[in-house]
This record gives C-alpha cells, structure tokens and sequence, in this order.
C-alpha cells in the first residue's frame, strides 16, 4: 500500500522558546520568511505526500490561517501588480489537502499521534514532528518510503548524537541488517546516558503502519503522565520488525534556540537572493567581533 498521509503533529506548548511561544505557535516561527511548519508540510508534499493532518491545540489558530486563503491579501497583491508575492502566496494554500483536528490535552506525542487513527483509515501514514526541520535538500523522507515499500514494516529515522546528549531523546538498540538501516531489538526513551542502548537517537520523521494505535492503547502514560510514542513503538518492535533507517544530514530542532539561530543562517546563506548580502555581513560580523 503507497504512503499516501502525513501527520503533523503541532498541539505542544513551546515552553523551550518562551516568551515568544507565549502567543505565537512555535511551529509558526519564522525562518528567513517561512514558517517552520510550512518547510515541514513540503517537505512531506515532496516526498509524493497530498493527504496532511495537522494536530493542533488551543492557541494555534494561525497554524490553520496560514494554509487557508486569504482573499483580501490576494486581492490587494492583484491590485498592486505583485503577481510574484501572489503566486508565492496561492501556492501555499494548493500544495496538499490539509486537515485538522484538535488534541483536547497535551498528553504526550503517542496521545497526539491516537489522535489520527480515524484520518488515517487503517493506512501506512507519515509522521513529523512540526517543530523539526530536515534540511530541505536532503530525502530523508522518500528514503524511508523506500524501505516501507521493501519490508512493509514501521520505519523511523535516527541520527547519532553525543553519548552526553542521548537522555534528551529515544535512544536505539539495533541490529543491522544492511548499511545504515537496522531492525529494533529496542528503543527507550530519554535513558541515562550511562544505560542507552546506543547514541543512535530518534528524530522527529516516523513511518508507522496502522498497528501502532493497538500499541498506544496497550502501553501505560509514563510518570509525568503523558503517552510517549517511543513506548508504543518499542512494544511493536516487540511483536513486528521495526526499521531505524539512519540519517547523517542536517536536521534542525526548532524548539531549541541554538538550532532555530542555525537554521536561519544556513538556510539564508543558500538563498540566491540573500547569499552575497548576507555572507558579507557575516563575514564584516566575525572580523568585527574578532577586534573586539
């Protein structure tokens, strides 16, 4: 069966980029002059994906606005003669069929993802995280579709990270079966370093076949009482093969403000229309700072 839905889980608080989350989605800080959610549903519209479901929570209204029309600006850009700015502008709201619902609390990602099984009628579907940005050159995405389509199981992808820095994710126990891609013997989530299985950490891109509901109503909320999603899919490697397909590009975590800095900067330095300007200002900023 061809993956043909995403979900997009975006109900979460932002607490890590407070105060500017305090009103504002985190999904929905800009980077240059995009949303980081938008590179995120195209990244999915890319990889052959038309069918996209949004998880939103209270405050995220302007998840929803921005993939919506918005006659009155069209209309004005019309007027105006910027048919550039309204082509740009129309494009957002054709790229993918786009649904939402909302997640009534924020109870953890597993919670979040449960929250789909109805949109994605018993389908292989997609899921990533709306804060986290893959570097939009790379196909990590059609990559992993590419191994559901040769074993016809679960894939998520994982990336080494420090030993020191393994407790702030799900960390992996694999078993290779072919260069960069292993089986799960097990996956934990946020372990101590000292106890990971590996420095192979989940990052927010999951391929998950429709068995992964049956493992969320099966495992227990965790002691901050929250669903996680790394429970679900360890209980299923469990029971099926599971993939961790490994990922060596660029992948940005929008939460974190050092990531969210980088991010704006790499991606300015590769536009065609901000590159010599901004890489001359960087370069006047190092000298700058070096005679300081």
């Amino acid at each position: 069966m061809n993956v043909r839905k995403a979900v997009i889980p975006a109900a979460g608080l932002g607490t890590r980029f407070l105060p500017a989350t305090k009103s504002q989605p985190k999904e929905m800080l800009p980077i240059v002059d995009k949303p980081a959610i938008q590179y995120v549903v195209e990244e999915a519209v890319r990889a052959g994906i038309g069918d996209i479901l949004i998880i939103t929570g209270r405050g995220k209204r302007t998840l929803e606005d921005h993939f919506d029309r918005s006659f009155e600006l069209e209309h004005h850009l019309e007027q105006k003669g910027k048919h550039d700015q309204l082509k740009q502008v129309r494009a957002i709201t054709e790229m993918a069929a786009i649904h939402y619902i909302r997640q009534r609390d924020p109870l953890g990602l597993g919670a979040a993802v449960a929250v789909a099984e109805s949109h994605v009628s018993g389908e292989p579907f997609a899921v990533l995280l709306g804060d986290d940005i893959i570097d939009p050159h790379e196909t990590l995405l059609e990559a992993m579709i590419h191994v559901y389509e040769r074993y016809g199981r679960s894939v998520i992808a994982v990336k080494e990270v420090p030993r020191s820095e393994i407790s702030l994710y799900g960390a992996v126990n694999p078993e290779f079966v072919e260069d960069g891609l292993a089986r799960i013997v097990n996956i934990v989530e946020k372990p101590p370093a000292a106890e990971a299985p590996s420095n192979l950490a989940a990052i927010g891109r999951y391929l998950l076949t429709p068995e992964i509901f049956d493992a969320i109503r099966t495992i227990s909320p965790d002691k901050a009482g929250e669903v996680q999603l790394t429970d679900a899919i360890n209980l299923l490697a469990q029971e099926q093969a599971v993939y961790a397909l490994v990922y060596e590009g660029t992948r940005y975590d929008i939460g974190k403000k050092i990531d969210y800095l980088r991010a704006t900067v790499e991606v300015a330095i590769r536009r065609e229309d901000l590159s010599k300007e901004f890489r001359a200002f960087l370069a006047d900023l190092v000298q700058r700072e070096r005679l300081i």
